[in-house]
Order: C-alpha cells, then sequence, then structure tokens
C-alpha cells in the first residue's frame, strides 16, 4: 500500500434505531441490560444488540443472493482493503437515475481507466436525505445503477461496489445488480458515508464486517485512507 501517512475518513453511518431501514421499520436496537448497579459485584453498564444484518452501512456477500456462493466470513482481507475509487455523479441526482456506462467512461476520460483489484464506490449525493429516513427510503425509489453499468465495472475486475442509498438496484428493476455483482463473487456495500472526502483516485478502503459464519450480510466499518 503506497501511501504515507494517511489520512483516515470513516465512511461509516452511525447505528441509531431512527435510521433509515429498507422495509420502513426499527431495525436497530440497542437495548440497556445492565447499568452500574451498586448492589452488584463489578459496576458495568452492558447492552443488548438487535437487529437486521443489513443496517445502516452494511456488506452483502455473494451468498445474499447466490445459493452456494461465499458468506461473509469467507471473504478474504485481500479483497477487502483495496484501492479506491469515487465516482461522483450527484450533478446529475435524481431519484430515478441509473450510473450509465458512458457516466463510467466519462469519469475514465478525466481520471484513467479503472484498473483490476478497486472497491468502487458510486456518489449520487443521496446520503444527503440519511438524516430524513422517509425521503431516504422514499418508498424504495432512489439513484441506482443499470446493469449494463454494473456489467462494464466487472469488466473492469472491480472486487466490490459501494453506493450511497439503500442499495444499487431498485427493487422494481428486479435486482440486476446485485445477481450480476454478487454473482461475479464480488461484494456490494450499501449506505456508505462521506465518499466525497475521498479523492476519485488513489485512495484505500477497509471493509470491516463481523466475521459470521454462514453470514449473507453484516454491519460494517468502512474506513477510507487519503
Amino acid at each position: 500500500m503506497p501511501l504515507k501517512d494517511p489520512t483516515f475518513i470513516d465512511l461509516t453511518h452511525t447505528l441509531t434505531p431512527s435510521i433509515p431501514s429498507w422495509d420502513g421499520s426499527c431495525g436497530f436496537q440497542h437495548d440497556l441490560r445492565d447499568d452500574y448497579d451498586p448492589a452488584a459485584p463489578y459496576q458495568v453498564r452492558t447492552y443488548d444488540i438487535h437487529m437486521q444484518a443489513g443496517m445502516g452501512t452494511h456488506i452483502d456477500a455473494p451468498a445474499h443472493f447466490i445459493p452456494g456462493g461465499r458468506c461473509i466470513n469467507d471473504l478474504n482481507l485481500q479483497e477487502l482493503i483495496a484501492p479506491c475509487i469515487v465516482m461522483n455523479v450527484s450533478n446529475q441526482m435524481h431519484e430515478r437515475y441509473s450510473l450509465k456506462v458512458k457516466d463510467i467512461e466519462s469519469f475514465e476520460t478525466q481520471h484513467g481507466v479503472i484498473p483490476p483489484g478497486c472497491f468502487v464506490i458510486v456518489y449520487s449525493g443521496w446520503e444527503r436525505y440519511w438524516t430524513t429516513p422517509d425521503k431516504y427510503r422514499n418508498n424504495l425509489v432512489y439513484p441506482s445503477l443499470s446493469k449494463e453499468a454494473a456489467q462494464a465495472l466487472l469488466d473492469r475486475q472491480i472486487v466490490g461496489l459501494g453506493i450511497d442509498t439503500l442499495s444499487p438496484d431498485r427493487p422494481e428493476d428486479g435486482f440486476p445488480v446485485h445477481k450480476l455483482i454478487l454473482g461475479a463473487d464480488k461484494y456490494i456495500v450499501e449506505n456508505v458515508a462521506n465518499a466525497l472526502k475521498l479523492p476519485p483516485t488513489g485512495a484505500y478502503t477497509v471493509v470491516c464486517p463481523l466475521k459470521i459464519e454462514k453470514g449473507t450480510e453484516s454491519p460494517i466499518r468502512l474506513i477510507g485512507m487519503s
């Protein structure tokens, strides 16, 4: 990793009960169990966590959509620590915008061809609605990727795809991006935060999921280095 004295950037949304969720319900609960009881032998505060696996900034492993695909615990560090590309299409953003192949080609005209082994983040600007969950969810209509764009990124041998929305697919489209990316044994990161704090090229990302046996999704701490 050719970075000297890197700046570290948190690309992760904080988990709270009020954050946007796929079905609009409260998908995360942090319940107090013990609270420094003076009568107890030890003064401790502990919590129970109850949540859907795919909450907040999280990763989808291939097994999320692909029977027999790799699970969270099968992903290796070499692919979870990778050079990062940030593709900013926020100037074209609207709720039904889908990244097109021409967007990728336009990015490459300006910044060079996307090299193999990169984690690509699509920044749509939709994260501006994160603190307004109903608007962020928007009846599951939000910026996404076209099937053709997903295939173009696979042709460039990416290791994974990230986006600042609930998903790179709108459900109405039938999840073609999930099927392509996960079907190619790559991973997807959803609900990326602060992507514009990274440069378009030259940074790295570290994806840190819980190492869950047979897990198909996991909350993550997503770290950028530039």
